[in-house]
């Protein structure tokens, strides 16, 4: 068995924060931002005033394996449904609770959305088209996706409990299954395309849900970590070799289906096998963690991971649209990534793009402080 005897349908203790689960989130943060600033790619036609958006997966297929390192969404929700179910305290309402957890998004959202306003501005005064200042606008907005179904799952961490409570990992099975269900749909049974979608809540919630299973004490041991990982990652061969899923774990621009948009069996599947990875690699972060520097490190990233999940791909865009006006076509930034140099120039820029990180973290971060009220 995966699972203790044991259940309980919520969890209440005090114990102190656990911080190989902040270490993990981290990770999951760095793959996300390491992933964009990697794989999307700008090609200058020459004008200094169009960017067409492409991806070294397209033209190198070779490299589909930094998808596998670098897509971590599965760790997101598994910590997140973790954070959520340890939040829980028998007698007292989560309406609370939740409202202190969602207010973490109720300044920097908007914060991003208002920059922008006077960035998109600026861009058509520079020359860019409107078709391709939306297209910029559009790489800002699209990961905001996330944090709407993250709220989402948030909100119903009473009932998931309630629903782990009585069903265990039978409640994965229904909600894996369900995904397949949706799938067959889509490619077998021409459904429409609209109804892909529902993947978005039955397939992240798999992690969210077995992460709430997690802070109730399951899957606490290694067996269970290396089923999930030796079981998923067989599930995501078998479909990706036999039932021509994309090897792809994120969308690659001009193909017929991605991964992610919306989410597939596949994508679930290595969600499993990453789902494993991560309870085997408690034990070990929680040695690490407990080392001062890592410990002051982790606390640092746990205070800044919502900015920079907001603002990494402003970082991107700001270095890329401003070294083009000022500099012309630069490899690696402006060119097309067709060859393995590529890769080696964009590392170089990767360093670029954290200055740029840190300098707009720091106003992000004074413009998201509530305003101290005055003084009598």
């Amino acid at each position: 068995m995966l699972v203790e005897p044991a259940a309980r349908p919520a969890v209440h203790d005090s114990s102190p924060r656990d911080l190989a689960v902040d270490a993990l989130r981290a990770f999951a943060i760095l793959g996300v931002v390491l992933g964009h600033w990697l794989v999307t790619a700008f090609v200058s036609d020459g004008s200094r005033e169009h960017l067409r958006v492409t991806s070294p997966l397209k033209t190198m297929p070779d490299l589909t394996p930094i998808s596998w390192v670098l897509q971590t969404l599965a760790v997101f929700f598994l910590v997140g449904g973790y954070a959520a179910a340890k939040g829980l305290r028998p007698g007292l309402p989560w309406g609370p609770r939740l409202r202190r957890r969602l207010a973490r998004f109720a300044r920097p959202v908007p914060v991003l959305l208002l920059a922008w306003l006077p960035a998109a501005a600026l861009l058509r005064w520079a020359g860019f088209s409107a078709d391709g200042v939306r297209t910029l606008i559009e790489l800002v907005i699209s990961p905001l996706w996330f944090l709407g179904v993250y709220v989402v799952l948030t909100a119903a961490t009473p009932l998931i409990a309630a629903v782990w409570a009585r069903l265990r990992l039978r409640g994965a099975a229904l909600l894996v299954a369900a995904t397949a269900v949706i799938d067959i749909g889509r490619f077998a049974l021409d459904a429409p395309a609209w109804t892909g979608w529902a993947t978005v809540l039955t397939g992240w919630l798999v992690p969210f849900y077995l992460g709430i299973g997690w802070a109730e004490g399951a899957l606490r041991s290694r067996r269970a970590g290396l089923v999930l990982v030796g079981g998923g990652a067989a599930g995501t061969a078998g479909l990706i070799l036999f039932a021509g899923y994309p090897a792809s774990m994120v969308g690659v621009p001009g193909a017929a289906v991605s991964n992610l948009s919306p989410p597939t069996l596949a994508a679930v599947s290595f969600g499993l096998a990453q789902t494993g990875l991560a309870l085997l690699l408690h034990g070990p972060l929680t040695r690490w963690t407990r080392r001062a520097r890592v410990r002051a490190a982790i606390s640092a990233s746990g205070r800044s991971a919502m900015t920079i999940f907001l603002w990494h791909q402003t970082a991107l865009l700001g270095v890329t649209v401003g070294a083009l006006l000022a500099f012309g076509t630069l490899p690696g930034l402006h060119t097309a990534p067709d060859q393995p140099e590529w890769v080696a120039e964009r590392l170089v820029w990767l360093a670029v793009f954290a200055v740029a990180l840190a300098a707009l973290g720091v106003g992000a971060r004074r413009c998201e402080r509530p305003r101290a009220a005055p003084r009598m």
